[in-house]
């Protein structure tokens, strides 16, 4: 989380999952790009773009910053819960007074589960094969 020198930019790092997010905020009049594509048109779905724009909501922001998003990995819930933690610490580092607000919500909290591993001699991570007695 830092101040880019050369555009002035916030920039501030989501992760969840496999995936991360670099975001960067700077005032404008709320356009939101994920690699270079509009946001609806990228998440695809209507609850992952609500998820996506939270820490906006939250904190009434939502037509007073531009954002530029880079997404790496994972699939797109990760990513939106990456966009979503990446938003509400570039807010942080642009006013600090929003801290309370965010807190509150449960939006600073970085989602630390992760998908188990697969075990041997089994299925999946928990899942067993069927035991036959005879």
């Amino acid at each position: 989380m830092s101040v880019d020198n050369n555009s002035g930019e916030v920039v501030a790092v989501g992760r969840r999952k496999e995936s991360s997010a670099r975001v960067r905020i700077k005032p404008g009049r709320g356009k939101i790009t994920i690699n270079g594509r509009e946001m609806r048109e990228y998440l695809g779905r209507d609850v992952l773009v609500m998820m996506a724009k939270q820490p906006f909501d939250v904190t009434e922001t939502m037509s007073k910053f531009d954002v530029r998003i880079r997404c790496t990995g994972g699939g797109k819930t990760g990513q939106a819960g990456a966009i979503r933690l990446g938003i509400a610490r570039a807010l942080i580092e642009h006013d600090e007074n929003l801290r309370g607000v965010l807190k509150k919500a449960g939006l600073l909290t970085r989602d630390a589960r992760e998908v188990e591993r697969k075990k041997y001699g089994q299925p999946g991570a928990r899942k067993r094969f069927q035991f036959s007695k005879r």
